[in-house]
């Protein structure tokens, strides 16, 4: 199998610093250019796909449309690809939520893996999630060249895990929107081929929510 990951185009709410988590937010201009740019890439990169999949959250699914313009491929929306919840701090802005609620973040409570915020996922809950939707994906689509889009929180994950990071390491890996990632599954499991390549974007918003 070879899957082509991407994160989905800047949004409103990159834009103005606001977490998202399960919440959504409509994509910005710059977000429209940059899945168009990442389509032309594409092209390049996959000119054959078997199958388009997307977390079902709109962010997402729209950049998903703007990618498989003139494909004619459904696309697959599987719930379990969505970013992380973060519960009572979804919609805040991040300045907003150091005011309201001052330790929810704090380094020792992120780094936690069991902490879980009100409402929210644990980053171990997060992790186990992302870790077993790719193994449905492996089973699901074997032989296959796939498309996935999703978040910058679940290909956080998948580089820590296949990089055998651990679940508690330092969030600090540049997640571009519309990067390209490429990964490649076969008896022995996963591997990267490519990460993060915006060798088509002018330029890249990095954020990991």
């Amino acid at each position: 199998m070879r899957l082509i990951l991407i994160r989905h185009g800047e949004t409103e709410w990159n834009r103005e610093k606001r977490i998202q988590g399960h919440l959504d937010s409509p994509l910005t201009a710059e977000g429209v250019g940059q899945a168009v740019a990442g389509a032309a890439r594409l092209k390049e990169v996959a000119p054959q796909l078997d199958a388009v999949i997307s977390s079902d959250s709109g962010r997402a699914l729209r950049t998903a449309e703007l990618l498989t313009v003139g494909r004619e491929l459904p696309i697959e929306r599987r719930a379990e690809l969505r970013e992380r919840s973060y519960g009572i701090g979804e919609g805040l802005l991040y300045a907003e939520m150091d005011v309201r609620y001052p330790t929810l973040f704090s380094r020792e409570k992120h780094l936690d893996p069991h902490f879980t915020p009100e409402g929210g996922e644990s980053r171990v809950a997060f992790h186990d999630r992302i870790v077993s939707a790719f193994a449905r994906l492996a089973a699901d689509y074997q032989g296959q060249q796939v498309l996935v889009v999703s978040h910058g929180g679940v290909l956080g994950v998948v580089y820590r895990w296949l990089n055998n990071l651990g679940v508690t390491s330092p969030h600090l890996l540049e997640i571009p929107n519309l990067g390209v990632n490429v990964l490649t599954h076969s008896e022995p499991g996963w591997r990267i081929e490519t990460w993060g390549d915006t060798s088509h974007l002018r330029a890249s918003t990095v954020d990991f929510v």
